[in-house]
């Protein structure tokens, strides 16, 4: 299907990929500025660096455990009806989360508690989605565009939800953001029942047998298999970087939650140039090269912004951080998604989720209690200088990976 639509925003073209982006672009902002309320909630009430990064572990290391399962019911069963599911169950844990704050009775198990719900949902939720894009894109050439159109709309959030979200909290507190993120649910639910999408329901085989296949696919592809370890690292050194930055905005910086949104809002813009970038490109070819240099701007950013001390110069490397963390995951996304075959797509999203996702809480505690220990500057420059190393290597078997994806016969630019 070709239209006369801008080749940025080609993917729109499709119905369902409209119906499901526009519900996504709402419900994406009300997640981060769930996201920020609720980080910010866990310092007032705690003071804590080490809580911070026990929430976030516990709002996504459920991921690392159950998201092999996810992928397998994603492969097996009508994505559709899933999604339906997930998102209901995640709009009533913003309705919970929201109740508990807005009556004073919140406290910090509670917000524990609610975040390894969310985690949990989000084990099944994930890969489907994942999975569930090339479905609703009757033009394969159009994969790629979808996909950063779909990382920019997360990342379009993460710089106006934060915002919102630190003016909205210090103005009337963190109730108001989590019952609009609840509302916001309302949107994504639905588009997706508004689709008209084929089911996509497959034969049901051994549960075991059919999880062993899928690790032993993902695996046993070199290109996917290096690509995961590159966002594994991403993930546990970098990522974390969002839990810390409630401690950077105070102590750091000496602000409060408008600090905090503006510090998002940086990143943010760093991650929206990215996606922005990346949906523009007319194919997957060439991928690999930009994940090299992305790499390297995630480490190096993260570097600068732990070490310097001036407000405007390290916001301006958190842009270049938010740009290299979130072009590294996107551009990885596409170049996997472009490679793997159907049968597996969800499997082998699961573990491109488990990687980013399910990894990021580990980086989250031991990101934590480096800070606790050593102050958040050092704990975060010494993640960053891991990201770079791996940034470096990756750019030293670059021709090699190369090789290796024409070998698999199913070249980036080709295989949608």
């Amino acid at each position: 299907m070709r239209t006369s639509l801008p080749p940025l925003l080609r993917a729109l073209a499709h119905r369902n990929f409209r119906l499901f982006y526009s519900g996504q672009v709402v419900s994406l902002l009300g997640t981060w500025m769930q996201q920020v309320a609720m980080n910010w909630l866990v310092y007032r009430l705690t003071g804590s660096a080490l809580m911070l990064g026990l929430v976030g572990f516990a709002a996504q290391f459920p991921v690392l455990l159950f998201a092999p399962f996810g992928g397998l019911w994603s492969d097996r069963f009508d994505k559709r009806r899933l999604l339906l599911a997930s998102q209901s169950v995640c709009a009533l844990q913003a309705v919970a989360l929201a109740i508990l704050t807005l009556s004073g009775r919140i406290e910090p198990w509670h917000l524990v508690a609610l975040a390894a719900m969310l985690g949990l949902v989000s084990a099944l939720d994930a890969p489907t989605r994942q999975s569930f894009v090339v479905h609703m894109v009757e033009d394969r050439r159009d994969l790629p565009n979808a996909i950063a159109l779909n990382s920019f709309s997360v990342n379009a959030a993460r710089l106006l939800g934060p915002t919102l979200a630190g003016l909205m909290v210090s103005a009337v507190g963190e109730g108001l953001c989590f019952v609009l993120n609840a509302a916001s649910y309302l949107a994504v639910l639905v588009g997706l029942y508004r689709m008209r999408v084929p089911a996509t329901k497959v034969p049901a085989g051994r549960g075991g047998a059919d999880l062993r296949a899928g690790f032993a696919y993902t695996f046993g592809h070199v290109p996917i298999r290096t690509l995961l370890s590159v966002i594994a690292t991403v993930a546990f050194c970098a990522v974390p970087y969002i839990v810390l930055m409630p401690v950077f905005a105070r102590e750091v910086f000496h602000g409060d939650a408008r600090t905090l949104g503006w510090l998002m809002g940086f990143a943010g813009i760093g991650a929206l140039i990215g996606t922005l970038r990346l949906a523009a490109r007319p194919s997957a070819q060439g991928v690999e090269s930009v994940i090299a240099q992305c790499v390297l701007c995630a480490g190096i950013g993260l570097m600068g912004f732990a070490a310097i001390p001036q407000f405007w110069l390290a916001a301006a490397c958190l842009v270049v951080a938010g740009f290299g963390i979130v072009s590294t995951v996107s551009a990885s996304n596409v170049l996997i998604q472009s490679l793997v075959d159907d049968a597996y797509r969800g499997r082998v999203m699961s573990l491109f989720i488990m990687a980013f996702l399910g990894v990021t809480p580990l980086g989250n505690l031991a990101l934590g209690a480096l800070a606790e220990h050593y102050g958040v500057s050092v704990a975060l420059f010494i993640g960053g200088a891991v990201v770079s190393v791996v940034g470096i290597g990756f750019v030293l078997r670059l021709s090699r990976l190369k090789i290796q994806i024409a070998a698999c016969g199913k070249p980036a630019g080709e295989a949608l």
